[in-house]
């Protein structure tokens, strides 16, 4: 008890919570601008925390991830751009909201319900640390190589529209993620020569084309001149979340799970916490024809997962010292740098050193809030702004994200490609979102293929073989398959 009373004192100093909040506005600034990623705002804090102390350098990291991973959303749904991956899920239905006139409900949503789901998942950080962290050790390539073929059939349920334009985009995403150099004869592949494409498709610019380049470019050819939106009453936010927490419980609960679980496994993160949560929640959605069309429902269930998953990350980072995704790989080096070993050790020798960290996690949560609610606020102006001046902005903050990511003016060309790209799939009703989930997740599964084919000296049975592999290996056949045969038993049962 007297460990616990130490904490608590660590952390409810001025000074701290002056870091926590001016780390929180940081984080807010940082995802809410396309390209700037919470990685990134992380990686930008790491010399700030060089002459702090322990508990105030961990406070700012964790709440810059934080709000980082909500504020990406605010541009997703004013203005169709995705400040972080992890918002590229369900940024589709989260701007249709807009269009609607429904922005505020939208914003709210995702408000809310990160919040929700990051407690959720510092719950589960406090409570199951040691046994989350001890099965997420049991992963290998060959459990990974099947989490990542289901986080693909994902494809087929994040799509709008038809089932084959949806596999059809998910083949243009995969085949943009195949250039760069080949794994692992280390020859270059649809390079056509460019030293620029060796390191493959940048995602950022390429996410930030499909998205907002393509809506930019839309509005010019069509030469629309829609009146500006104008936003609801701000006190609508925190009355629709109530009505949508009622409606949509066993959603939250079932987000907020499932992104802490993904969290948990090394490597997997929010990005694919989001992707796989959106595609379950429409697949067991009782109207899952209005997903993509404006529909609340997947916001709420991803929402709950991508801020779960940060929480999560940090189970195998604290635990064992092993990085559940690239923000707790830097936190891990800061750790070091203070003078703390991540790993069973730190529980016994600096327990409220611990302690303080799921007190920064659960404040810094909390302090999601109210920081949200005034960032919202000031970004619902961008709704009142006409579109012939809005699309040139929008395009000076593409250009602007494209290039930040690595200094390059190659991101811009990149994002120019995808956003004549993007264009034409949508004018072909062919969507996009299959397109981003196999530019995220095709690396991951060549990586992991290749790496699990060597280990089993190329026996595809090796995938069979270890028993969590086996499981993920039937399920994710399951859901291939099992759609199939009910709809040919249905079609036997009609005839």
């Amino acid at each position: 008890m007297n460990v616990i009373a130490e904490a608590f004192g660590l952390v409810f100093q001025p000074y701290v919570l002056l870091v926590i909040l001016g780390a929180g506005c940081f984080g807010m600034f940082v995802g809410a601008i396309p390209g700037l990623t919470a990685t990134m705002a992380t990686a930008l804090l790491v010399p700030i925390t060089f002459f702090m102390d322990p508990v105030p350098a961990i406070a700012a990291i964790v709440t810059a991830t934080a709000m980082a991973i909500f504020a990406g959303d605010i541009p997703g749904v004013l203005l169709r751009m995705p400040g972080t991956p992890a918002s590229a899920a369900y940024v589709e239905d989260a701007y249709r909201l807009t269009r609607a006139g429904k922005s505020e409900e939208a914003l709210g949503a995702v408000l809310i319900f990160s919040m929700i789901g990051g407690l959720f998942g510092t719950v589960v950080l406090v409570t199951a640390s040691p046994v989350l962290a001890e099965i997420a050790l049991k992963f290998s390539s060959f459990e990974y190589f099947w989490l990542v073929l289901l986080g693909l059939s994902c494809a087929i349920f994040v799509s709008p529209g038809s089932v084959s334009k949806g596999i059809l985009s998910l083949i243009i995403g995969l085949f943009a993620a195949t250039i760069g150099i080949d794994n692992p004869a280390g020859q270059p592949r649809y390079t056509f020569g460019n030293v620029e494409l060796l390191a493959g498709v940048q995602f950022i610019p390429a996410m930030i084309g499909l998205f907002a380049v393509s809506e930019v470019l839309r509005s010019l050819v069509r030469g629309t001149d829609r009146p500006p939106m104008e936003p609801a009453p701000i006190k609508s936010i925190f009355h629709a979340q109530w009505a949508n927490l009622k409606r949509y419980p066993v959603q939250v609960l079932r987000g907020s799970t499932l992104g802490t679980a993904i969290g948990a496994l090394p490597g997997a993160g929010a990005d694919i916490a989001a992707w796989i949560s959106y595609a379950v929640s429409k697949k067991f959605s009782r109207t899952p024809e209005k997903f993509g069309r404006g529909h609340i429902e997947g916001l709420v269930e991803a929402g709950s997962s991508n801020n779960a998953a940060v929480s999560g990350a940090w189970i195998p980072a604290l635990v064992f010292g092993i990085p559940g995704d690239s923000i707790t790989a830097i936190v891990i080096g800061v750790l070091y740098i203070k003078g703390i070993n991540p790993g069973p050790t730190v529980f016994i020798n600096n327990p409220q050193m611990i302690y303080a960290v799921f007190i920064v996690f659960f404040v810094a949560n909390i302090f999601m809030l109210p920081l949200g609610w005034v960032a919202i606020k000031a970004a619902r102006r961008i709704l009142s702004i006409p579109e012939k001046m809005l699309m040139p902005i929008i395009l000076m903050f593409c250009i602007i994200g494209s290039f930040a990511i690595n200094n390059s003016p190659f991101g811009i060309i990149l994002m120019l490609i995808f956003g004549v790209l993007g264009f034409l799939m949508e004018e072909n009703d062919i969507p996009i979102a299959p397109a981003i989930l196999g530019l995220v997740l095709g690396p991951m599964l060549e990586q992991n293929f290749i790496t699990s084919m060597i280990k089993a000296d190329g026996s595809f049975f090796a995938f069979f073989e270890r028993p969590i592999s086996a499981g993920l290996g039937i399920f994710t056949i399951a859901v291939w398959f099992l759609p199939l045969v009910f709809f040919l038993l249905r079609r036997r049962r009609t005839a």
